[in-house]
């Protein structure tokens, strides 16, 4: 698979051969722009708020929350068999702040990930990142929860490895970003030790985000173009990304399995 950077993107560009000057970077993409380009990560931010807006509307009409009532993270629904409370806390919140934190946090980093792992690798990144964090809390924390760190949390660890296994590409502001997304993921975590905060999901869509990349992320190599621009080419095809993307899910669904029937028991 081949990726050409193009000159708007604001992440590290690969660095080319030395006296190869880079194409000029153009004015920013505007907000229409960066849907068209990202549609996967936009297609989540609005997904999820959509369910806050039903979440609004049953507190409005019914003088509760329903929707939050049904598909929380919630340890003895989860031991009864409602496996779908292992995806609906990820488009889940508590209040309005938290849905703007989450949602600023998808929006400043889904499209980094996106750009680089593609659609489909992004899509199932932030799932199965967002499915391990739940997986994780059912395992260590009695208390329900909701919410989209997980998922965030394991995009935030799938660029951080990816920039780490790709740091002789991207150079010093590639390793200067990583820096940055290292600090980031320790305050966050430090501040997750506060009371009220699943923490815990937060380490696990981290661990996941951080296997997934390793396991399924792009593996690019850098050629340069006759203008000049890099070209990222990925080692790993499209039928060996198919193929490693079933294997997670299947790890996945195995781990959620093995997780309920030991919640079961407890």
């Amino acid at each position: 698979m081949t990726y050409t950077t193009p000159p708007t993107y604001t992440a590290p560009s690969p660095t080319g051969p030395a006296g190869i000057p880079s194409a000029p970077a153009p004015a920013a993409p505007s907000f229409l722009q960066r849907i068209r380009r990202f549609p996967a990560t936009f297609g989540l931010i609005a997904v999820t708020v959509l369910v806050f807006i039903a979440q609004l509307l049953s507190k409005a009409l019914v003088g509760s929350d329903i929707v939050l009532y049904y598909g929380a993270k919630i340890n003895e629904s989860l031991a009864a068999g409602e496996a779908w409370r292992l995806v609906t806390p990820v488009f889940l919140h508590a209040g309005l702040l938290h849905i703007g934190v989450n949602m600023y946090s998808l929006w400043a980093l889904g499209p980094a990930v996106e750009r680089f792992f593609g659609r489909a690798r992004f899509l199932v990144v932030y799932l199965l990142s967002g499915i391990s964090g739940v997986l994780l809390s059912l395992a260590m924390s009695p208390n329900p929860s909701v919410g989209a760190s997980g998922a965030i949390f394991g995009l935030l660890g799938a660029l951080a490895a990816f920039l780490y296994l790709h740091r002789a590409t991207f150079g010093q502001l590639g390793a200067m970003q990583l820096r940055q997304l290292v600090f980031v993921a320790l305050i966050n975590l430090g501040m997750g030790l506060t009371p009220g905060i699943d923490n815990w999901g937060h380490v696990g869509g981290l661990v996941a985000g951080v296997a997934l990349a390793w396991f399924l992320g792009p593996r690019f190599s850098t050629t340069v173009l006759p203008d000049g621009r890099p070209r990222l080419v990925d080692s790993r095809t499209k039928q060996k990304i198919s193929v490693r993307m079933g294997l997670a899910t299947v790890a996945a669904i195995i781990l959620s399995i093995l997780a309920m029937m030991n919640a079961k028991g407890t």
